[in-house]
């Protein structure tokens, strides 16, 4: 099965996971989105870069689509929304991006829920749809992610998802207006070759 596969008719990507599916954000999505992140905002705020001040209007959201079109294009970024199958209610986004080919094959996972709709397992079923397209369609070898500390849901989600630890790095993203430390998370393709056993000395 080739990356066609995965395309909407018109050309749309979508992925399909345990009681979600994603598909790149359209202009249509403009105000679900905007209500759905303006009444979050307190709840995601800690854990996000601070948003401008224009970022919920609708010419923000049409230049974040530009970004996305562009990343998309060059094969640089997947950024999706996230909706509940059921009555397709918007629930969040996730994106997968910082796509590196070459000798690494690797990509970064990044996402949020809307405050009504956190605890219910999206993120999980997000990232574990996410994760199996960059790897079975992709062809990545890695995906990584990193979250502040604090942020015990996402590693919750991460774990799950058999993301395994690698540390902690200092004053890794501004987050909120602040330069935070980050705990770092990935998991390998499990297509990849065994790594040898480190030897400690």
């Amino acid at each position: 099965m080739s990356l066609f596969d995965w395309l909407l008719p018109g050309g749309g990507l979508r992925l399909d996971g345990a009681g979600v599916r994603l598909r790149p954000a359209r202009m249509s999505d403009y105000a679900a989105w905007a209500a759905l992140r303006g009444q979050s905002k307190a709840y995601l705020q800690p854990w996000e870069p601070a948003w401008p001040d224009d970022d919920l209007t609708r010419s923000s959201f049409k230049r974040r689509l530009s970004a996305y079109a562009y990343d998309l294009d060059r094969h640089l970024s997947y950024p999706f929304l996230i909706f509940r199958e059921t009555d397709f209610a918007l629930v969040g986004a996730i994106t997968l991006g910082q796509v590196r080919r070459g000798v690494i094959q690797s990509g970064t996972v990044g996402y949020w829920i809307g405050e009504p709709f956190a605890g219910n397992g999206y993120a999980t079923a997000a990232v574990e749809a996410v994760v199996s397209f960059a790897f079975d369609r992709l062809g990545l070898h890695r995906v990584e992610a990193a979250c502040v500390p604090e942020n015990l849901a996402s590693q919750s989600v991460l774990l799950k998802q058999n993301f395994q630890p690698e540390g902690r790095a200092t004053s890794y993203l501004r987050i909120n207006g602040v330069w935070r430390d980050h705990l770092l998370f990935a998991r390998v393709s499990p297509d990849s070759e065994p790594r040898p056993a480190l030897r400690v000395i």
